[in-house]
């Protein structure tokens, strides 16, 4: 799916009411009614009512029973406190608070901002909720009883076109938000920059985001992705063609229908699916390297080869699976090397370490191997302090690395403000594939948009998780797989969402991750 930027979607709405003559209020009221349908769907009561204590008692002072209960939230009246900025997303929510009071609920809706800035299409929503009986109230900051105890509370106060923090009265009405049960977001959860996912300051957090016509990225990335909850695209009748083709856009949210593996011959033999060759390991790391190479045999690679320092050899040979091929390192570094390229992929450094010999070996693998190269943990390091080797490789390289290594390898600050910018630029001033790893992680080449990963869970949070992927990549790369990167991020993610639903996000291990991948492949042949 096609994710667009705050100016693709101001241009597409332009070119929809001037070029097409579709009235403003129109893709508003349609705007409105969206964001209404999801309200009017949540359970009620919501998150701030459902494990607190009870409200009411009955009348002969006893506290009421789970059916009791059950019939008193049916019958109530339904109630939504909907805080309003001045600019059409405002509007939207103004329409959507006279749509939910002729619904039947009881609404309280507030202006956010300064009544002299609302734009045209918000006064006229203002307009047609006096009709209806309503009234849009000015924002009381200091009076806080007035806005909690909400069944739902709607976020209009910004849509995709903010560009700085919020200010003093709409932080707060950001923070209060949470008072209610639920909270839905109109289009974009204010606070957060559409285009990255970058919080500025105060935020609004939202269990539910209504967007409109397509979604953006900021959505999907970063601390947006974690600001916006369930993330649900409606149409308001921008019709398709006013946007720009899908080779102009920064990102794509990769779904379950653009990934597929191939079905095998069935006259194939281990050499037809590739050999990997693994260089990890190091004395107190040996797990890094066995869940790297577990994780390539999961991943159909016909032969991986896991070489390892001679000290730890015999705890490798120990704890790794029957089929993977686990060596010592030879003592000259040529002899290595040649096995290397003998090989159809390369994974370089879960658990290396960066001793002397491990730097040596990592660049000259870089300088001499024409087959694609993972770079991940060590590697990484490694490669950080000599990155005109990057610059200078000949063949296919693909990084994975976390946060704190994507710093040390692009002097960027942490936290990192804009990661589909700084992944995009890296891989375009490298030439190389960046997956910069996450919650949804990203992935860069030098051409096209960046791929956001939907897949993946909290519980994949642990050590050696990387070490998986970074073995699963290596897998499908050796395969000559068309997007391995992208494909083996997918899986990775789809392997430990179901390892999630096994074990559970807190107990669930990366081996239990490694057990599910064939589960995982097996959805997508």
């Amino acid at each position: 799916m096609n994710l667009y930027t705050a100016a693709q979607m101001g241009e597409a709405d332009r070119r929809t009411i001037e070029e097409r003559g579709v009235p403003s209020a129109e893709l508003m009221e349609n705007a409105a009614r969206a964001v209404v349908r999801e309200v009017r769907a949540l359970p009620i009561p919501g998150p701030g009512f459902r494990d607190g204590p009870t409200a009411w008692i009955t009348r002969d002072g006893r506290e009421p029973t789970p059916e009791e209960q059950a019939e008193f939230w049916a019958m109530r009246r339904r109630s939504a406190v909907v805080y309003c900025g001045p600019g059409n997303n405002g509007g939207d929510g103004v329409a959507a608070a006279r749509m939910l009071l002729e619904a039947g609920w009881r609404v309280k809706c507030v202006l956010v901002g300064e009544r002299e800035k609302m734009t045209d299409g918000c006064l006229e929503m203002e307009r047609r909720l006096s009709e209806a009986g309503g009234m849009l109230e000015e924002f009381g900051a200091g009076d806080w009883g007035e806005y909690v105890g909400y069944d739902v509370a709607v976020d209009a106060l910004f849509g995709v076109g903010l560009r700085g923090e919020l200010g003093p009265d709409a932080a707060q009405a950001a923070r209060q938000m949470k008072q209610s049960g639920w909270v839905v977001a109109v289009d974009v959860p204010s606070g957060v920059r559409a285009d990255t996912g970058e919080v500025m300051g105060a935020a609004v957090k939202a269990d539910v985001t209504v967007t409109f016509s397509r979604g953006k990225p900021g959505l999907y990335v970063g601390q947006g992705a974690a600001h916006s909850g369930r993330v649900v695209i409606a149409g308001i009748g921008i019709p398709d063609d006013v946007y720009p083709e899908g080779k102009d856009c920064l990102a794509v949210l990769v779904g379950r229908e653009d990934v597929s593996l191939p079905p095998r011959p069935a006259n194939a033999h281990k050499g037809e699916f590739g050999k990997l060759f693994i260089l990890a390991g190091s004395r107190g790391y040996t797990g890094a390297a066995c869940l790297a190479a577990g994780a390539a045999v999961r991943g159909g690679a016909g032969l991986v080869t896991l070489a390892v320092p001679g000290d730890v050899y015999p705890i490798v040979a120990a704890k790794c699976c029957d089929e993977v091929m686990a060596q010592p390192w030879p003592e000259d570094d040529g002899e290595l090397v040649e096995r290397a390229k003998g090989c159809t992929a390369a994974v370089i450094g879960p658990g290396l370490g960066q001793g002397e010999r491990a730097e040596r070996l990592v660049l000259r693998l870089m300088k001499e191997l024409r087959c694609p190269v993972i770079l991940d943990a060590d590697g990484l390091n490694i490669i950080s302090r000599h990155i005109h080797v990057l610059d200078e490789r000949e063949g296919p390289a693909i990084l994975t690395p976390h946060d704190g290594e994507f710093a040390r390898l692009s002097g960027c600050g942490l936290p990192i403000a804009d990661r589909l910018g700084a992944a995009r630029g890296f891989a375009q001033a490298h030439r190389c594939v960046l997956v910069l790893k996450g919650c949804r992680t990203v992935t860069a080449s030098w051409v096209g948009p960046c791929a956001v990963n939907p897949t993946g869970n909290p519980g994949m949070a642990k050590g050696g998780s990387g070490d998986a992927l970074a073995g699963l990549m290596g897998a499908l790369a050796a395969q000559k797989l068309a997007d391995a990167p992208l494909l083996a991020v997918w899986l990775h993610g789809r392997a430990g969402d179901l390892a999630a639903a096994d074990k559970g996000e807190y107990g669930m291990t990366p081996s239990d991750l490694i057990e599910q991948i064939p589960y995982a492949m097996k959805e997508l042949v």
